[in-house]
Parts: C-alpha cells; structure tokens; sequence
C-alpha cells in the first residue's frame, strides 16, 4: 500500500476542523475518517496482479537512433484500472516517459509507446514494470512489481560509412572497372593492350608481340579473393577514453569500414576480438550480411580489466588462415604493452603474413605540449613529449620487425587503415 499526495493534501486540510474544535476527539475523528476514506479508496481500487503485460521490442538499434518500447496492459480485474506504469529500464537506455499514467476498463486492453534514446553500445535490458493501482478517490494505492523481461541490443553506429563511398570508388579504379585509367602495380593478370610511351618494359608480352608484329604489353589488376584478418584489442588499453570516446569504440568504427570495404573489394574477412581468449568471432564463411553479423558481435563487447596474452594471437590467426593473409591488429601503442606483448610475437606474424598495426592517439597531448604559460603546464607538456617520443618509438620498433603503422586520431583512425589497405592491394602486396 502506498498513499498519494491527495492524502497528505486530505490530511493537512484537518487542521482547520481541529483548529475550530480543540482536543482530542476532533483529532480522533478526523483521523477515523481520513483512515476510513483511505481503506475504502484502496479497497475500490483494481488489483495490479490481475494486469497482464506484455512488450513490444525491436531486436536492435543503431547507438543514437531512436527506438520504442509498446507495453500493452490488460486489466483482467472487475474494476477499471488506474495505475502509474513505471519502467525499470537502466538510465543508459534513455527511456524519455518511463512513467506513464493509464486507465483501462474492466477486461479491456491500452497499450503504452516509451521512447528509447540509448546512450551507450551494448544489451539494454528491463526485468519488471511497476504498477501503482489508485482508488477512485487517488487517496491510496496498491504497488506491484510484475516481470516483464525485455532485450534490445544497440549496435555500434557505424558513423565511418560516410567513408565508404569515396574509398569504393577508389577500388573500381583499381579493379578497371570506372572510366578513370590508373597505372599501377597488380598480381593478377587482367588484359593485354598495346603499347604507349611509360609502360613499364617488362611487361611486355613477347609472344603476343610476334603473333601481332606490334608491341603489347600485360595488364595487371590487384588480386582479389584475398584474406584479410582483424583482430581488436579488448585488453585493459581499449577502456581509455579519448575525445569521449573508449578507443574500444573507436577501434570498432575502423574495423567496421575496414570490412565493408575489403569485402565490396573481392576478399574475405574475419574478425576476432580478443584479450586472453576470444570475446567474439566472425568467419568468412559464415553466410548472411557481413555488416549485420560484425555489428551483432561487437554490440555486447566490453574493456576487459586484463592484459592481452599476445602470444596466443599467432595461433589464432593461424586457426583462421593457413595462407599468406593481410592481418590487421586494432591496438594500443602504449609502450610498455607492447614492447612486453606484441613486439615479441610480431615477427614470426610479418613472416607469414602482411601485418598492419592500427592504433588511437590522443589530439590533447599535442595540446599540451605546447601549452607552457604555468609551472604545471611546463609538467604537463614535459610528460606529453615523452608520451608522444615513447610512442614515436613504438612505431618505429614496429616498422623495423616489418609491419605498417596507422597512428591517428579518433576521426582520423577508420579512413587512414581503409586508405592502407587501398595502398597495399594497389601495390600487389595482398
């Protein structure tokens, strides 16, 4: 039982009777009667545990798009049933009017639209609805909590598709298949065409030339049906946040436009998130959209509080690909897990395979570094030059072992590594 505001307004407004007439009886009274209205509205009021609930759910949303929730609630009760519905969604889920009021005569139905504006990636998910059923005087209520389970999984947003058109058109271009003719390296023979002044003298097909009596040369194109592995970081080094954003996030958004793209290109993709054991895996060969399957599996991904066991990871992307494959390693370059974790165990994977490094700096460093109008600010700039001079570091130890390097900012990051893998499959090294 719960009583409302009118009951207190009921009770405040017994001061004047008690003021006219002193004493304890015209206290009792008025007491007597303000119990006895409460007991009678509760006793009036539809029981909460005769409603039935049932809920509407979409199965996903995109992170910043908006969603609702329909409740239908059906009083299985003789009365009408006048309730407040609250519900227990969690405060990242965003629900704009989570308490609603509604009416619902004797064995009818209403149904309730709560609008959903999710602020975090990942499962949202709601146990129970609380109903308050009121008399028909509002003096009192009864309370229950009824499950009513519900799950909707917010997707990443995929905000690096803008991306995505310019770098397809860059592909076509290398594939032939735009009006723009490019000259570039390729593994793949595609065509043979005369000679023009600037073509490369070793490609000129000797025995095509005799059979015409007039110089051809070969056409290349990039290979396709290529393999290409990406693998995320979840360790401890993806919970940082820059620009307000976890790098874990931002590691999804190039992963993402990676995949899209390199599979709009003719090759295969897998993708792996790992720290000491993998937290998600999408196979090449799994059928359905690709898109739809990464973002479903990267929806419930969080930071792991651990570091990352890289010497497991060879062996994974072995477990993937037996073949020469272009792997791409979503990471930190933080200095001291790297030089620990991943520079032992990169050469033996730039042995087998193309192997590009991808990572999220920090623009503010850059910031700091030249701020310098304080004694604190000197500190502070001293401490971001050697940050920025450790990671320099890093890449270059990274560079040496055999691996490329994209090192950019949150932005910056998911069209930088597509514009490595362009510039990889241009050069024929996929």
């Amino acid at each position: 039982m719960t009583i409302t505001g009118r009951f207190v307004i009921a009770a405040l407004l017994g001061v004047l009777p008690v003021a006219l007439y002193p004493g304890a009886v015209s206290i009792m009274i008025w007491v007597a009667a303000l119990l006895t209205a409460a007991g009678l509205d509760l006793a009036l009021a539809a029981s909460p545990r005769k409603a039935g609930l049932s809920r509407t759910l979409p199965d996903s949303v995109r992170l910043t798009e908006t969603c609702t929730s329909t409740l239908t609630v059906r009083n299985y009760s003789p009365r009408r049933l006048r309730a407040d519905v609250r519900e227990a969604w969690q405060p990242s889920a965003g629900a704009v009017d989570a308490v609603q009021h509604v009416s619902v005569p004797a064995g009818e139905s209403r149904q309730l639209v709560i609008t959903l504006v999710p602020e975090r990636r990942g499962h949202l998910r709601v146990e129970h609805v609380t109903l308050r059923s009121f008399g028909p005087l509002g003096l009192a209520a009864r309370q229950v909590s009824i499950p009513a389970p519900g799950l909707l999984r917010v997707l990443p947003p995929f905000h690096s598709k803008r991306h995505l058109p310019s770098k397809l058109r860059r592909l076509r271009e290398l594939d032939g298949r735009a009006a723009v003719q490019i000259r570039g390296a390729g593994t793949e023979f595609d065509s043979l065409r005369d000679y023009v002044r600037g073509d490369d003298v070793r490609s000129i097909d000797w025995r095509a030339t005799a059979r015409r009596r007039d110089t051809v040369v070969r056409t290349w194109r990039p290979e396709r049906d290529r393999r290409v592995v990406i693998v995320m970081d979840t360790s401890r080094t993806s919970a940082a946040r820059i620009n307000d954003e976890p790098r874990l996030d931002t590691s999804m958004e190039a992963a993402l436009l990676l995949a899209v793209l390199a599979q709009r290109g003719g090759d295969r993709v897998d993708f792996l998130a790992f720290d000491r054991r993998a937290r998600a895996r999408v196979d090449s060969a799994a059928k359905g959209n690709l898109l739809n399957s990464l973002v479903k599996a990267m929806a419930p991904l969080e930071a792991e509080l651990i570091e990352a066991d890289w010497s497991r990871v060879p062996g994974q992307v072995r477990s993937i690909s037996s073949h020469r494959s272009l792997v791409v390693l979503l990471t930190s370059l933080d200095s001291g897990s790297v030089e620990e974790g991943l520079l032992p165990v990169l050469a033996g994977l730039t042995s087998q395979h193309v192997v590009v490094v991808a990572s999220v700096n920090d623009p503010r460093l850059e910031e700091m570094r030249g701020e310098r109008q304080s004694a604190a600010d000197v500190y502070r700039a001293a401490a971001a030059e050697r940050a920025l001079l450790d990671r320099a570091a890093v890449t270059a130890q990274l560079r040496q072992l055999g691996a490329e390097v994209v090192d950019a900012s949150p932005s910056e990051l998911p069209p930088l590594l597509a514009d490595m893998y362009i510039r990889l499959k241009a050069g024929g090294r996929l």
